[in-house]
């Protein structure tokens, strides 16, 4: 019986590591991987996909997986889907004709950050998806699984069952020391009666390993709550404030496929965009008065700012600016010129504020984080071909031993990454 009651003790032990083991592996990949996941889907993905079969500008991601079996190209398309479209792969064609030949933004993330995403998004996000088959605009039916996150319920399960195998040992345990004491005469002197708040005191002095392996970590997830919370201050990703005139992007930049240079003519030119005056919103709307979705409500304030009578055509002397609200906002400590990545690295426009032509509201879709900036620039290639801003560095950079045939020469080569670039 002493034998029996020593292998019980042993195996109570090993159950409680096992425990310590499924808490550790609930903190580190519940928590820790899915959150920043989730993170940045949001970023970097939610404004153009959902994480279920349902599509937004883009195709939904529920099941992208066995849509891309070649994790390689699927890494390649989101980070530069321009580059991969010139290699001719059939489905990457079929996407980009299918959804309107609407170019997906480079994403400057890396291959462990889209790999994240790619495995998050491929069972439904955190959300529970549908069990019926469901359609998506690139012709892929999908069974959809029923849970989005079933390890995480079978970890759970399974440490249920071990805290109740525990409870039935501790039972079992107490009856055989009982008839072990029995047995030998021991009188056992009833234990004192304990409060909840002593019992646990009680429990954690006679387990300070346990206690002690629970309490670390506590406190590295609590510590990586708090930095997570701070790396999130100044991050304005989806800020969208409500302007002092309703302005859709989508139905001038979008459906009337008006260009982002004719408003933001700075953009080519100098550091700035530049907000665009009211009187360049007169080109068009001294003769539009009335549109489609507000009627001549948004397009009276601007009459109103500039003191003009749409019956007369004449401008008044009582004019006033309009208050726009500024969406994208960089520290002041940091230097950012528009005209050198425009018109000399020649980016699109959409690689760092997003699909702006599907915007009603316009938000800001890019963290710009200095690590997101970083990472641009580790990433991104110079843009030697037809541009002569860089014709003497291409000429050095072909002629240069030290670079083979093929190598990569992103904007860090050229200095993208020193302090004083934007920083000064």
């Amino acid at each position: 019986m002493f034998q029996t009651l020593q292998y019980m003790r042993h195996i109570k032990a090993s159950i409680q590591k096992l425990l310590v083991i499924l808490f550790t592996i609930l903190v580190t990949s519940t928590v820790s991987y899915s959150q920043d996941a989730a993170k940045l889907f949001k970023g970097n993905c939610a404004s153009c996909h959902k994480p279920t079969a349902a599509k937004l500008v883009g195709p939904g991601l529920l099941g992208i997986k066995s849509r891309w079996p070649d994790q390689t190209k699927l890494i390649a398309w989101v980070k530069n889907s321009t580059e991969f479209l010139k290699t001719g792969d059939a489905y990457a064609t079929k996407l980009y004709n299918d959804y309107g030949q609407s170019v997906m933004p480079a994403q400057a993330l890396s291959d462990a950050e889209i790999i994240a995403v790619i495995d998050w998004a491929d069972k439904g996000g955190d959300a529970p998806v549908p069990t019926t088959p469901t359609d998506n605009k690139d012709g892929v039916v999908q069974n959809a699984p029923a849970e989005s996150n079933n390890t995480m319920y079978i970890l759970l399960g399974i440490g249920v069952l071990l805290s109740v195998l525990i409870f039935v040992l501790s039972t079992v345990k107490k009856s055989l020391e009982a008839l072990l004491n029995d047995k030998k005469g021991i009188v056992v002197v009833p234990k004192p009666e304990r409060t909840p708040l002593q019992s646990f005191r009680y429990w954690a002095s006679n387990n300070k390993k346990l206690v002690a392996i629970i309490g670390l970590f506590a406190v590295i997830w609590v510590l990586k709550q708090g930095w997570d919370g701070l790396l999130g201050v100044g991050v304005y990703t989806d800020y969208a404030p409500e302007q002092p005139i309703k302005f859709s992007h989508k139905l001038h930049a979008g459906d009337n496929q008006i260009a982002c240079v004719y408003c933001h003519s700075g953009v080519e030119k100098s550091k700035h965009a530049n907000i665009p005056s009211a009187n360049v919103c007169m080109n068009c709307h001294a003769y539009i008065q009335e549109g489609p979705t507000y009627g001549k409500e948004e397009i009276g304030k601007i009459y109103a700012a500039l003191d003009y009578n749409p019956e007369t055509r004449k401008y008044g002397t009582n004019q006033k600016p309009i208050e726009w609200i500024r969406v994208h906002s960089l520290p002041d400590h940091a230097y950012f010129n528009h005209s050198q990545h425009v018109k000399v690295g020649k980016i699109e426009c959409t690689q760092c504020h997003g699909p702006v032509d599907s915007m009603e509201v316009v938000k800001q879709y890019s963290p710009l984080t200095m690590g997101w900036c970083i990472n641009c620039h580790r990433e991104t290639e110079v843009a030697f071909k037809d541009n002569k801003y860089y014709e003497d560095l291409h000429k050095k950079f072909v002629n240069d031993p030290k670079y083979k045939k093929g190598d990569k020469f992103t904007v860090e080569k050229i200095g993208g990454l020193e302090c004083s670039k934007c920083h000064y």
